[in-house]
């Protein structure tokens, strides 16, 4: 049987938190330094706090440390590894190859009875696309690859079939990069901001002109790299076919409504699923969720869903109007008054959901395709009075809600889930000795204790239950308790919450059940090249990086760009392609014409030429 793993992002301990009471049965969370998103860093003791939540349902911490390093860092990233291994963190997220090294070094004194294996991850910014790149990994040692995010489901399965043994994890839901990712040196180059070093300026959400060589406008400000985000909630079933055992949820810089959401129903889908497959699934932590709403993905923040490359190329992946969230559409405007304050009539949907509310967030596209936004500051019946009336707002536009402040109070208040173990508590013995059992299915703990106990005079069935199943402010609840001796023992109730203070103690120390893995069968992985040169996009910033691939019999590898600054290269790799969007492919499409050549103008004036590898089905995206 296959454990799932549904993996949520953490911004904080205290969302990460969150994520397990709505359901992960993992979070990812950035560390103090060295995350791919340095705004979301996190003190060693709040990772701590984490984990010791985490580990009472089995779920794990992941923590990211993949940026890639300098000389000059290489020292603080090995005590930062001590520390987050004391706390008890159960993996690391990775691309430099040195982190490798240091994880290794590490491990064995901090943790030796663990395999440094089982704590490295290769990160999405390793590329992990094809099954030979997959397959050197697993030679290198990692036990769990991120996996690009623009594989189809035939790709995918291709890397399992190659590397069955390598736990896969795949993107699931949230925001696109469009390059891809550990590739995309363009923020670095425009506006020195690394995306490898976690400070990335989203040079693709901005707005750009498509130009010919000779400067001819074709599209005008627009927004030709903004994609709309991933939404697999209906393909888990094929993913998890396919090879995927864990799903990750983009996010670690949305606040809390948006995991709570987003984990809850995710979660929701991954037990439909086991319970549908209940010989070949599980889901890979403890306890069941108790949710006080109903998720919806689509009151979250989103740009519009796709399934990517999932199912092969598309024309649903782009969102060229706004990289905003637009939200759900609620209907029209009917007229508009301007008197006071000002007053929207609206023809609303019958999907509505409920109708409109005070603090509501809305928005419109305006006549040149500009998103608007407003809030709602009173509804009166089928209008709405304005915060600030917008300008450009006229009859019979289009009005979408991009903020649902009914929904978000839900999702904003304290105890909008509750998760909890249930067990099944059984006590049994001879007068003498008396035995207490408690297991939730998957585990058991049994304590055992000599104590003469003398026959009551009264049935003592009904107070051995209460007393046993006082379970108080733990995280287990439950479910069923059996008395399993034949005569009245008196058993006093101070004795019976000793005994059963004692038996929770043992079930919540238990090591955390997980399935047997199998061990690696690297001889029968596919056969990795050495990659000669190694150039630029290998991302090597320091000597330890250097020396790995030396030793591994690379050659020495060409400085990453952060440390050269190139022109002529390539800045994005991309998967969406302009020519496929615009009708202009030569290979999928039957275009009446083409322009040779196109650039990408920003609005600071700045120019980036676009190359189509055809043969790859890729565009590049250089600066000359």
């Amino acid at each position: 049987m296959q454990p799932l793993e549904l993996l949520a992002p953490a911004r904080t301990a205290d969302i990460g938190m969150e994520a397990i009471r709505h359901g992960a049965d993992a979070v990812y969370i950035g560390a103090p330094q060295f995350g791919a998103r340095a705004a979301a860093g996190n003190s060693v003791d709040d990772i701590g706090r984490l984990t010791d939540f985490a580990h009472r349902f089995g779920a794990k911490v992941y923590v990211t440390l993949n940026t890639i390093l300098y000389d000059t860092e290489l020292a603080d990233a090995e005590r930062m590894v001590a520390s987050l291994l004391a706390v008890g963190t159960d993996a690391f997220i990775v691309q430099d190859m040195a982190m490798v090294g240091i994880v290794r070094k590490v491990a064995a004194t901090c943790r030796p009875q663990t395999d440094a294996s089982d704590l490295l991850h290769a990160s999405t910014q390793m590329d992990n696309r094809t099954p030979e790149q997959v397959a050197w990994l697993l030679r290198q040692g990692f036990r769990q690859a991120v996996l690009a995010r623009e594989l189809s489901l035939d790709e995918i399965r291709a890397v399992h079939t190659a590397c069955p043994t390598m736990r896969l994890e795949a993107f699931v839901h949230g925001a696109l990069c469009t390059s891809l990712s550990g590739r995309c040196y363009v923020s670095e180059a425009l506006f020195g901001r690394s995306a490898n070093r976690g400070c990335c300026a989203q040079v693709c959400r901005m707005t750009f002109n498509l130009e010919t060589a000779d400067g001819t406008v074709l599209v005008r400000d627009r927004h030709l790299l903004s994609l709309k985000d991933l939404c697999q909630l209906d393909a888990l079933a094929d993913l998890a076919d396919a090879g995927v055992v864990s799903f990750k949820i983009e996010g670690r810089l949305k606040d809390m409504a948006y995991v709570k959401n987003v984990t809850a129903a995710y979660s929701e889908a991954l037990n439909a699923l086991c319970k549908a497959q209940p010989d070949r699934y599980r889901r890979a932590s403890r306890g069941q969720v108790e949710l006080k709403f109903r998720p919806d993905v689509a009151a979250s923040f989103n740009r519009g869903f796709t399934h990517y490359f999932l199912h092969g190329r598309n024309m649903d992946i782009f969102s060229f109007d706004t990289p905003k969230v637009v939200g759900q559409p609620i209907g029209t405007v009917r007229d508009i008054s301007l008197h006071r304050q000002g007053l929207i009539r609206m023809a609303l949907r019958a999907d509505a959901a409920g109708g409109l509310a005070n603090g509501d967030g809305l928005c419109f596209f305006n006549r040149n395709r500009r998103l608007v936004g407003f809030r709602v500051n009173r509804v009166e019946g089928d209008a709405v009075v304005p915060h600030i009336m917008p300008r450009d707002l006229l009859p019979g536009m289009p009005v979408y809600r991009n903020f649902d402040k009914r929904f978000h109070d839900i999702l904003a208040a304290a105890g909008s889930a509750e998760r909890y173990i249930p067990v099944d508590i059984r006590i049994d013995g001879d007068g003498s000795r008396f035995r207490l059992t408690m297991t939730d299915g998957q585990q058991t703990a049994t304590t055992e204790t000599a104590y003469d106990a003398e026959l009551a005079r009264t049935h003592q069935t009904e107070n051995v239950q209460r007393q046993l199943s006082r379970l108080g402010d733990t995280v287990l609840r439950a479910r069923s308790v059996s008395v399993d001796y034949v005569k009245n023992y008196f058993l006093p109730s101070s004795l019976l919450s000793q005994w059963r203070r004692e038996l929770v103690s043992a079930f919540l120390n238990l090591p955390t059940a997980t399935l047997p893995q199998p061990q690696p069968a690297v001889d029968d992985a596919p056969p990795t090249a050495a990659p000669h040169p190694l150039s630029y996009i290998y991302n090597v910033s320091n000597r330890m990086a250097r020396t790995f691939y030396e030793e591994q019999g690379f050659g020495t590898p060409e400085p990453a760009f952060e440390l050269q600054h190139r022109r002529g290269v390539p800045l994005m790799f991309c998967r969406h392609c302009l020519r496929y969007a615009m009708g202009w492919c030569q290979q999928r499409q039957t275009p009446t014409s083409a322009p040779p050549q196109l650039y990408l103008r920003l609005e600071n004036g700045e120019r980036l030429r676009l190359d189509f590898d055809c043969k790859a089905c890729q565009m590049l995206v250089v600066r000359e």
